[in-house]
């Protein structure tokens, strides 16, 4: 696909978010400008597939003007801040060379100095593109007059070396005169002219501003295409069943790396020939109400203007305005009746997210997708795809490598790793057996369908296979459990950087990795994860207070613990104080080795152990932008990231914490979400006691190289003694641990006083925010049904208030919490 800037005035985002979406669906433009935008910066607006930045402008509480920029997010750009009275956005992106693109918008009322311009012009690095709505007349580019404005450009081009790229065609047209103009411009440094063609779109998009087009003339710049997946949804699995024939053949007569690679082609295979892929092309933005109604009245409108474009008589404009308010009028019955049918789908366990999902696709409006920026890294901006995916994935291997560790550690870990850990000593242990079907069979079924790893083999494929074909992929599980080699395709991912909420997208430790794997390596190391989790279960070796992942527990256990404490020590009119921590990079600079000590001292012994001990080898993975790989990089030290097996060991290695705890401190985990608490009368006891605790898990996580942050770490005086009380003072790594009147706590806010007013709050606000739908709703010409937004209401909003007498509710603390606001917000709406 061709690379397209575009730049239009829309005359307002919201009110033609359908026609931007036409639009960008017609010709995918790496950049779209949007002039007249008026959006207020409380506005909010996203486009499925794009980034927006934009310049608003106000005049008084009115929104006017303003400009705006889609960019693709298949595309790295950066910002360029713009120090201007004029309205005017602008990035720097990679084609084959830097380029710089700014869109503006000159209002007509508005006059701007010649200085203001070239101010503007000198902000933007070269070479650059600038395209908007200019609002001049000069002969220059087709008007039969001129203007001041126009007098303006003329000059600005003259004095900075500008080309002028417009052709011949008309931008604008003047509804009350019937008359064609020029008002948008498209301009560019010297060295861009011969490589862009210009030219402008016939439609006008329910506009009175024709979107103006500049196309690349190199036609070895494409488009970058996104990865091929297969259609699931229109699989042929009879025939796929058919040519996915897995033999005893291909798992016992070759080795097992050469075993693996022919049962993975042999899937590949079949799946190529049964199930179809995706082209690779970015696809169209969905219009859910989108329909055969509405595409053949949208092409009677089309069919409407291009007949009075060339024949701008009143009939044909009659004619043009009755088709075009009859497509609007087809269109709000197609959106009205799209909704109706979801919202008969609508139960009270529906989520917010669904349901926004719904309503922004029905509107044209989409969450934002991460997107990756350009990288500073080292002073240097790095802006081609190759390269800021070597330096996210160099980012992501350097917190896993061994030099991360402190130089104590290292030595630790050096004179550790000098002894051998032997688990090949002959054992008739059940957990080291053959595996047999049903576990097998287990496994599959509370396997989860994610996204395939390097191999493209997808858990849709395993469970369509014949029971022969799974037979023998068990075959080749117990060749590798009994054999002891691990095959070396399944040490490698293929990882895609996802942006933590709120940080700057161009610094790489900003991002966080997810790890795609082998689905067949995930099958068997569940396989093995259920056998592991079962001996440590039956042999308690596990930690009472550890409550992750384990069947029968689960996060309000930990609650119920604190909570229950803490009431206690109210009632013994005692201080109980309660200590946070966060461990940095907890799962990435785990001792590996540290694991196998730990398994070797549980007494484990044989084909299990051994198994990990393989699976805990280097691993290598490549990051993966758009469709663009980097080069491998590897894993030395942590748990493998999307594997199966990483939780149980990481609870291996973090078991002991809870051990190192001293004689009246109590704590509890939750994988590695670690808390502590003391109470007691004395505060200088309580002080005592947790120092020495806080002192014992720092030396702990030195020992086994783990690091306890110091800046999220925080503690929590609970207290409800009369009086002045002075709050303890803890020291982690010479640093004072902040006492917090609040803090979460697995997803339940506890307070100082433990009234959970700052939970109810939360629970509010988050009422109030669902109320936003309905509040969105009701204003729509498609879903302001009583029926509907009372559905809406119960399922969102009233499912989730904590009623008088709630048990879940009760035994957590909660007092009987009223929200007058919130269902009186509701009041505007009709009576039920």
């Amino acid at each position: 696909m061709a690379i397209n800037f575009l730049s239009w005035n829309c005359h307002g985002v919201r009110s033609h978010i359908d026609d931007i979406k036409s639009i960008l669906n017609k010709y995918q433009p790496v950049c779209l400008g949007l002039q007249e935008t008026y959006l207020s910066p409380v506005d909010t607006v996203k486009i499925k597939f794009y980034n927006i930045i934009r310049k608003d402008y106000t005049q008084g509480a009115r929104a006017s003007g303003g400009v705006a920029l889609l960019i693709s997010k298949h595309f790295p750009f950066i910002e360029i801040p713009l120090t201007s009275v004029i309205q005017a956005v602008a990035i720097q992106l990679q084609i084959d060379v830097l380029v710089t693109v700014c869109f503006i918008y000159l209002p007509p009322n508005q006059n701007y100095t010649q200085n203001e311009l070239d101010d503007l012009i000198n902000q933007l690095p070269q070479p650059f593109i600038l395209m908007g709505d200019f609002n001049g007349h000069n002969p220059i580019w087709g008007s039969p007059d001129i203007n001041l404005r126009g007098q303006q450009i003329e000059t600005l081009i003259d004095n900075h070396c500008i080309c002028l790229l417009n052709s011949s065609n008309h931008t604008y047209f003047h509804q009350p005169t019937r008359t064609f103009h020029t008002l948008d411009l498209a301009l560019c440094s010297p060295s861009l002219v011969i490589k862009w063609n210009f030219n402008t779109e016939d439609d006008l998009f329910n506009s009175d501003h024709f979107p103006i087009i500049l196309s690349y003339i190199d036609n070895d710049i494409r488009y970058p295409e996104r990865p091929r997946k297969f259609i699931f949804q229109k699989a042929n699995w009879s025939l796929f069943s058919e040519f996915a024939t897995l033999t005893l053949d291909m798992v016992e007569e070759v080795s097992i790396d050469d075993a693996v690679d022919k049962v993975t082609c042999s899937i590949i295979q079949a799946a190529d020939m049964a199930i179809p892929k995706t082209s690779g092309k970015i696809p169209k933005i969905w219009k859910p109400w989108w329909n055969e109604e509405c595409r053949i009245f949208n092409k009677q409108q089309k069919k409407a203007w291009d007949k009075f474009r060339r024949y701008p008589t009143t009939s044909n404009l009659i004619d043009f305005k009755f088709a075009k308010a009859t497509f609007r009028r087809v269109k709000r019955t197609s959106q009205r009746k799209s909704w109706q049918a979801f919202i008969s789908t609508i139960t009270n366990q529906i989520s917010s997210k669904k349901l926004w999902d719904k309503i922004r696709g029905l509107s044209g409006r989409y969450n934002d997708n991460t997107s990756v920026s350009f990288l500073n890294h080292n002073g240097q901006v790095i802006t081609d795809a190759k390269k800021i995916a070597n330096t996210l994935a160099e980012a992501f291997s350097a917190v896993s490598s061994a030099s991360s560790y402190s130089q104590d550690f290292i030595s630790h870990k050096t004179n550790e790793e000098r002894h051998n850990i032997d688990f090949n000593t002959l054992t008739d242990d059940e957990y080291n057996s053959d595996f047999h079907f049903i576990e097998f069979k287990r496994a599959l079924s509370k396997s989860h369908a994610t996204s395939p790893g390097p191999d493209n083999i997808h858990l849709l494929m395993l469970t369509h296979l014949t029971e022969t074909s799974l037979h023998n992929i068990l075959k080749l599980f117990n060749r590798i459990w009994k054999e002891k080699k691990f095959p070396s395709s399944w040490r490698r991912a293929v990882v895609i950087p996802i942006l933590k909420p709120g940080k700057d997208a161009k610094k790489p430790n900003n991002y966080r990795p997810i790890a795609l794997t082998s689905v067949l390596c995930k099958l068997l190391e569940r396989m093995v994860n259920s056998r592991l989790v079962h001996v440590l279960e039956k042999k308690k070796w596990l930690s009472p207070f550890q409550s992750g992942f384990r069947f029968g527990r689960g996060t309000i256990d930990n609650i119920l613990l604190l909570e229950n404490s803490i009431r206690e020590a109210f009632v013994g009119k005692k201080h109980l104080v309660s200590i946070l921590f966060d461990m940095e990079k907890a799962y990435d600079k785990t001792w590996r080795y540290g694991i196998l000590k730990d398994l070797y001292g549980i007494g484990f012994k044989g084909n299990l152990p051994i198994f990990i001990q393989n699976f805990l080898k280097t691993w290598s993975f490549r990051v993966r932008i758009g469709n663009t790989l980097s080069d491998g990089f590897y894993q030395e030290e942590g748990v493998p990231q999307g594997s199966v097996l990483s939780v149980i060991l990481f609870i291996i290695k973090i078991n002991e914490v809870i051990k190192q705890l001293p004689t009246g401190v109590s704590g509890s985990l939750f994988v590695d979400d670690l808390e502590i608490y003391c109470s007691g009368e004395d505060m200088g006891f309580v002080e005592r006691k947790l120092q020495e605790a806080v002192n014992k898990i720092s030396e702990w996580g030195r020992k086994n190289g783990f690091q306890i942050s110091s800046q999220k770490t925080v503690a929590i005086h609970f207290c409800r003694i009369r009086g002045l009380h002075l709050d303890p003072k803890l020291l982690l790594h010479d640093c004072t641990i902040p006492i917090v009147r609040d803090a979460k706590y697995l997803g339940l806010i506890f307070d100082s006083k433990l009234t959970f007013k700052p939970q109810v709050n939360y629970l509010k606000r988050k009422c109030i925010r669902s109320l936003n739908i309905i509040k969105m709703l009701s204003g729509t010409s498609y879903a302001a049904e009583t029926s509907a937004l009372l559905k809406v209401y119960k399922a969102l909003i009233r499912s989730k208030l904590p009623l008088r007498g709630a048990s879940s509710l009760d035994v957590t603390g909660f007092t009987t919490p009223r929200y007058p606001s919130v269902c009186s917000t509701f009041e505007f709406f009709p009576p039920f």
